[in-house]
C-alpha cells in the first residue's frame, strides 16, 4: 500500500482513505467493476448486505488477500443472534472467512436493537471474523448509547456527506470520539459536481469534477467511497490522490454546505 494515504483507526489499524463504493452495482456486474478498481489502484472495498453483489465481490477481489473489505449487516438482521447469522451469511457470500470492517448499516431507533447488534459486532471481532467492526448513518445520541453501554467506541461510521451536505457537527463528534468519518454519495450522487465552483476548480487543477470533490473529502481526513462502473470514472474518481487543493480552493467548497442538502434517508427515523 505505498504512498497510498491511509488513516488511523481507533484500534490500531489503518484503513485506506479513498475506497471503492458498490451501491447499486447489480451482482453480475460487481465482480468486473471491482477487478477494474482494483486494477487502477483502489484499496478498499465497500459492499453491504442489502446491496445483493456480494458474491460479486468476492469473486471480483479473488485473490487478493490484502484488500481492505468491508460489508454492513442490515436493518432486518439487527439483534444479537440475527447479527451473529448474518455476519457468517455475509462472509459465505463474500468467500471469506473475515472482513476488514463490519457495519451496523441504520441505527432503525425505533426497533431499539442497535446495542444488542453492536454487542454482536464485538463479539464477531473477538472471534476473528471482523477485524474492525463500525457503524453507519449513526446519530452522536446512537454513538455514545453503545459506547456507554458496552466501552467499545466504533472504529468508523460511514454517513451521507457531500460539498452540499457537511455534516460539521458530528465530524466534530466523531473526532471527539476518535471516530472515523466514512463518506457515502461523496460526490452527491453525481449532482454535487455541477456547482460553478466546483467546475471552476476543475479548470484551475485541470483535473475531473469528480477527483476536485473528492480530494476535497481527503483533505478534510474523510474516507470517501465513490461508486462507478466505468473505466474511465473509476479512474476519475482515483486522480483525487494525484494533487492537492488550495487553501482558496478548499474554503470555496466549505460555501457550498445547505443544511438542507441532504439526499438520503434521514437516520432519526429511517427502519428500512
Amino acid at each position: 500500500m505505498t504512498d497510498y494515504p491511509t488513516l488511523a483507526l481507533n484500534d490500531g489499524r489503518q484503513i485506506p482513505q479513498l475506497g471503492f463504493g458498490t451501491w447499486q452495482i447489480e451482482d453480475d456486474q460487481a465482480a468486473q467493476a471491482v477487478e477494474t478498481a482494483l486494477d487502477v489502484g483502489y484499496w478498499l472495498v465497500d459492499t453491504a448486505a442489502i446491496y445483493r453483489n456480494e458474491r460479486g465481490v468476492g469473486d471480483g477481489i479473488g485473490d487478493w488477500s490484502d484488500i481492505f473489505l468491508q460489508t454492513k449487516i442490515w436493518n432486518e438482521s439487527q439483534g444479537y443472534d440475527r447479527t451473529l447469522k448474518a455476519a457468517d451469511k455475509c462472509l459465505e457470500r463474500l468467500g471469506r472467512d473475515h472482513v476488514d470492517m463490519l457495519l451496523i448499516h441504520w441505527p432503525c431507533p425505533d426497533k431499539n436493537l442497535f446495542v444488542d447488534t453492536w454487542k454482536a459486532l464485538i463479539e464477531l471481532r473477538d472471534q476473528g471474523k471482523a477485524k474492525s467492526i463500525g457503524v453507519s448513518n449513526f446519530r452522536e445520541e446512537d454513538l455514545k448509547r453503545i459506547v456507554d453501554e458496552t466501552g467499545v467506541t466504533p472504529a468508523l461510521n460511514q454517513i451521507e456527506l457531500h460539498p452540499s451536505f457537511q455534516q460539521r457537527e458530528l465530524r466534530k463528534v466523531h473526532d471527539d470520539m476518535g471516530i472515523v468519518t466514512q463518506s457515502w454519495s461523496p460526490l452527491g450522487q453525481g449532482g454535487g459536481m455541477d456547482a460553478a465552483a466546483i467546475q471552476e476548480i476543475a479548470g484551475e487543477t485541470g483535473q475531473p469534477p469528480s477527483a476536485v470533490v473528492l480530494r476535497w473529502h481527503v483533505q478534510h481526513g474523510l474516507c470517501p467511497i465513490p461508486k462507478s462502473t466505468s473505466r474511465d470514472h473509476i479512474e476519475q474518481n482515483f486522480a483525487a490522490l494525484s494533487f492537492t487543493l488550495s487553501d482558496n480552493q478548499m474554503a470555496r467548497i466549505d460555501a457550498l454546505d445547505d443544511a438542507d442538502g441532504r439526499l438520503g434517508p434521514d437516520p432519526a427515523s429511517f427502519e428500512g
